[in-house]
Order: structure tokens, then sequence, then C-alpha cells
């Protein structure tokens, strides 16, 4: 039987990766897929031949990633362009001609799933996009078909590695947080720009693509709740250390009785879980579920072959499903189309949850009475209070609260209140908790 042809576009790091991979594993490949695999044309603008183990087995590359979409000799396209223009266009062209695609771009997803899914559906042909998250780590395939008996109640992940980087040195060497962004940034861990790593953009692609597979929903990036880890000060993670928690940027995802939460935001959580010692640039995805209650996925969020083992994975799936009638093919979104609900998703201030506050106060009798009266009025209840020494010569002192569960809009309104105290120095600094028991 003839191989199945590959058109690859992109030849860095994780195009790089799977061409490797994939002439590497040949012979173990054709043996699960049923077939022979093969990149005959691939595109790329700039690349080092001298970095890319068995680039020389490709047949042809340009410098035109639509010759490759619209070569006639191509059976599947793998889109590593990331971004989202031209890559939305190169895809949506492949389906128009025919064939399949596989990508690792969670953002293209994201955004532009729900336009790319109607119109591969329209003309018979897959997209398959288990490396757009969690690198490495099969977790879409696990909530999608693993777990398809079940009906998932939550998903709570470490789904990028630059920012538990960060936190991970900050908790274990008392580093800053601008320290180690600069270290990242030298280690390729971070980009030049690290806006998308940091402010939670990276995490709230991939979250709202596992909201989505979860709960059977479209994909709605805009509502997804975004937070970043550039506040966290070296204090905050000192502090959840006594405390016996663990500050995590974590991406969650639950459904409630009134809709479904989806956020991504800096975490505290106890530091006994396991995903509370998940370190370094590694990622973890906890996933909740009624029949067979919490299951963890751990592994490399990223680099070039754990991505590239997701990327071929899907092609592996794909060729093997070459021959099914579409109506018979594992869904996009894990439910059929006709079957997506389009379920509300919650605005931020609806959401429920724990937090941790932190304040300088002046230190002086009455004020901590004072600030629990707010919190009180509030519906708030006190779980703990860490009161600090101040230090020599200091007119504040650090106070943090630990409260239990309340509606956003009820912090908000006694957050606001608290900062308006003259005894109050400055803004009070709230990370939220989940105990993910």
């Amino acid at each position: 039987m003839e191989p199945v042809k590959i058109g690859l576009l992109g030849l860095g790091t994780v195009g790089g990766g799977t061409v490797s991979v994939l002439t590497r594993n040949a012979d173990e490949i054709a043996r699960r897929a049923g077939r022979g695999i093969r990149i005959t044309h691939a595109a790329a603008k700039d690349y080092n031949p001298d970095l890319i183990k068995g680039i020389e087995q490709i047949d042809k590359i340009s410098d035109d990633a639509f010759v490759v979409v619209e070569d006639p000799d191509v059976d599947i396209i793998i889109e590593l362009i990331g971004g989202y223009s031209p890559a939305k266009e190169l895809v949506l062209k492949a389906i128009e001609n025919g064939k399949h695609v596989v990508t690792a771009n969670k953002a293209l997803i994201a955004l532009h799933g729900n336009e790319i899914f109607a119109a591969a559906q329209a003309k018979g042909v897959t997209v398959a996009f288990e490396a757009g998250v969690a690198g490495g780590i099969p977790i879409i395939k696990a909530v999608r078909e693993g777990l398809a008996a079940n009906q998932i109640e939550w998903i709570a992940g470490i789904i990028n590695g630059t920012g538990n980087y960060i936190l991970t040195e900050m908790r274990d060497k008392g580093r800053d947080f601008d320290d180690v962004l600069k270290e990242a940034q030298e280690l390729g861990y971070a980009e030049a720009d690290p806006t998308f790593d940091v402010e939670g953009i990276d995490a709230a692609h991939k979250l709202t693509i596992l909201g989505s597979i979860a709960f059977g929903m479209p994909l709605q990036f805009d509502k997804t709740y975004t937070e970043g880890i550039g506040k966290i000060e070296q204090q905050d993670v000192l502090y959840a250390g006594e405390l016996g928690y663990r500050i995590k940027h974590l991406g969650i995802t639950r459904k409630t009785a009134n809709g479904i939460e989806q956020r991504v935001h800096p975490t505290l959580i106890p530091e006994r879980r396991l995903i509370a010692n998940v370190d370094g640039v590694m990622n973890a995805v906890l996933v909740m579920s009624d029949a067979v209650g919490p299951t963890l996925y751990y592994g490399a969020g990223a680099g070039s072959e754990p991505t590239a083992s997701a990327v071929v994975a899907d092609v592996v799936d794909v060729v093997r499903a070459l021959t099914t009638d579409p109506e018979n093919r594992v869904p996009h979104l894990a439910f059929q189309p006709d079957a997506l609900s389009d379920i509300n998703i919650l605005p931020m201030e609806e959401t429920e949850t724990a937090y941790y506050l932190r304040m300088h106060a002046i230190d002086k009798p009455g004020v901590l009475a004072e600030v629990t009266r707010i919190l009180g009025d509030s519906g708030i209840s006190i779980e703990a209070i860490l009161q600090k020494e101040p230090a020599a010569d200091a007119s504040f002192v650090p106070i943090i609260f630990l409260t239990q569960r309340i509606k956003e809009k009820n912090m908000n309104d006694a957050i606001a209140k608290i900062e308006q105290l003259d005894a109050i120095d400055g803004e009070v600094m709230r990370i939220r908790m989940e105990t993910l028991g």
C-alpha cells in the first residue's frame, strides 16, 4: 500500500522535531497506523537543515506554504507555523482542497476553531489538535475519548510551563519575578515578548479548548477570564508556604448549576495536592469526573520532541480513520456537532472561590477589627489570619487573610471598601484559592 503523504508547514522547533520523530520511528509508526507515513513536501522560509535529523528524506521544501497546501499529492497537512494568520487561511484552504489537517496551534483553534471545524465537517475531513494543549501530554484524547463515559465536573491545569518555571524559582530560591523572567527568556522558555505566557493568554487558549471538549460547547475564548502572574511578589510566595499552600498559575473550568466557570489566574492550592508539586517547566492537568473520580496527567508541556510526539500521534489517528465514514469519526469537540450546547459561561464576578488577601495596615489597635467587620458585612467568612511583625521603624504591618468560598462580586465590594480605609496602605493583594479536593 502506498504511504500516506504529508505536507509539513514550518520547520522550526516543533517542525524539526516532527521530522525527526517520523523518520526515526518510521517502522514502528507504520505498524501502528497500518501504512507508511512520509513527509513529501515541506514549507519554511528560514530553517537550519543541519539541526533537523531526517530532513534529507523530504522530497521538496518550498518557501511558500500555499504551494504545499495546493499540492495534489499531499493527503494530510501538518500546520506548525503558529499564530492567527496566515495559519487560518492555510488551514481553510487545505480543508477546501479535501486534505486532513493536524495542528499544534492552540491560538488558532481557540479563536477560529468553530469556523474551522464547521468547514472540515462539511468537507468530510478531520482537524486534529492534540499538540495544541499541554504539549506531549495526551489530554485531549483522555478527555474526549478515555473519559467519554463520564460527566466531567471540573478541570484544573498547569498548562503553561513558563509561568510554572517562574513561580517555582520564586518559591525554591527566593528570587523576584523580574529576575526569573529574564532568565527564562535567556533559557528559551519565554519569548522576547513574554506577554502570552506571563499574562495567561497562552493558558487561556488551551483552557478554552479543554472547556469545550469537557462540556460539549462551542469554543468561546472571549469569555475566558484571564489574569497573569506579574503581580505576584516574593512575600506572597513566602506567606502561602507558611500557611501550607503553593501558588500555581492555573486554568480552571468547572460546571455549576448556573453555568460554566472558565478562568485563568494565580491560585493558592494546598501543598499536599500532587498538582501543587509539579515544578519547573512541566505541565499537569487534573480532571474530576463522576465515574472515575480524579485523574492526573503529567508531562512535558512544550519542547521539540514532546510536542512532536502529540503531532505524530494525531497523524497516526488520521491515517487509521482515512477509510472511515466521516460520520463515524471521533467528533472534534468530543460531542456530535449537532449536540453541542451553547452553555452559559459565567462572568468572573459570578464565580465562587476562596481567597488569600494581603494588605499593609497601620500598626495600631482597631484596624483588624475594622477590616473583619467589612468582610463580615459582605458575607465573607475568615478561615485564617496571619499578622506579621512590623519591620524596624515601619509604620505598617502585613496582614494576611484566608477566606472561605464567596462570590467574586462580594469580594470585589469588600476589597474596594478596605482600600478606602485610612489605616490601609496601597492596594489589597488578592489571590484566589482552590482546594481541588
